[in-house]
């Protein structure tokens, strides 16, 4: 026959069940101070293997820095009229002063002024260093425009050098044409030759000069024969010319030989 009379378990809850989660002070021996957590997930706890720990402050403890809040920077997107935030109903002056609690102390004119002192400071370092590369940007370009006039003036006078010494290496045939032309016997295909030669030579810049009478130029002529003549009052001049001169420009490949009469 069972005993009605409820046991010690059974004072506790009635119907002898244990509260889920607990044991009973008798079974354990140790009272209320042994009761055990329970193991089972829950919201606190959502992976059942201890106490969840959230760090809700506003200054990280190691960069000192303020924490910027998840929900102060959902506030600016989502506002509705009247400059009020749809969600949470602060207006922009709530949301200014909201940040500068999070932030910390507003910085002061001295720092504004600070820092716009050394905004201008960066301005005009930019500017000066603008400055020195266009500087450096022209003269290099100035520099590159006189190379390139030089290269032309050497390659213009290499090329004057190469021509003036061919045309001079033909100066002794056309002193024997200018002689067969004086004696009479330029004739026949040799004169056709002589003229094509002559008139390629002009071509090529040379000229031929040293005329009786005009004026006497040391320069590009050379005195063989002086003679004196009170009749000569215009200045030394040209009275003979033995051999006529060739130059090209201003280049003389062989002065004139000359007779030269003066008023002494």
């Amino acid at each position: 026959m069972t005993d009605p009379t409820p046991t010690h378990d059974d004072a506790h809850h009635p119907g002898g069940d244990t509260a889920p989660g607990q044991r009973s002070a008798g079974r354990t021996g140790q009272g209320d101070v042994g009761a055990s957590r329970d193991p089972r997930p829950s919201a606190e706890d959502p992976t059942g293997t201890g106490p969840v720990i959230r760090d809700r402050r506003k200054v990280d403890p190691v960069t000192g820095k303020a924490r910027k809040s998840a929900s102060s920077s959902l506030t600016g997107a989502s506002t509705g009229k009247g400059g009020t935030s749809s969600s949470t109903g602060q207006s922009p002056a709530d949301r200014l002063d909201e940040a500068i609690d999070i932030a910390g102390t507003p910085p002061s004119a001295e720092q504004l002024e600070g820092d716009a002192v050394i905004a201008a400071a960066e301005v005009i370092a930019a500017r000066a260093e603008l400055a020195e590369r266009t500087d450096d940007l022209l003269r290099l370009q100035a520099d590159y425009a006189n190379y390139r006039k030089r290269v032309d003036r050497d390659r213009a006078l290499a090329g004057d050098l190469g021509r003036g010494e061919v045309l001079a290496a033909l100066i002794s045939t056309l002193d024997d044409i200018d002689a067969a032309r004086a004696a009479g016997e330029l004739t026949g295909p040799f004169a056709a030759v002589a003229e094509k030669l002559e008139a390629t030579v002009e071509r090529f810049g040379m000229e031929r000069y040293g005329e009786v009478g005009e004026p006497f130029d040391p320069t590009i002529h050379e005195a063989m024969i002086h003679e004196i003549s009170p009749d000569a009052n215009d200045g030394p001049r040209l009275s003979l010319v033995i051999q006529p001169g060739y130059r090209v420009a201003e280049r003389v490949l062989r002065a004139a030989r000359v007779g030269v009469i003066d008023a002494g």
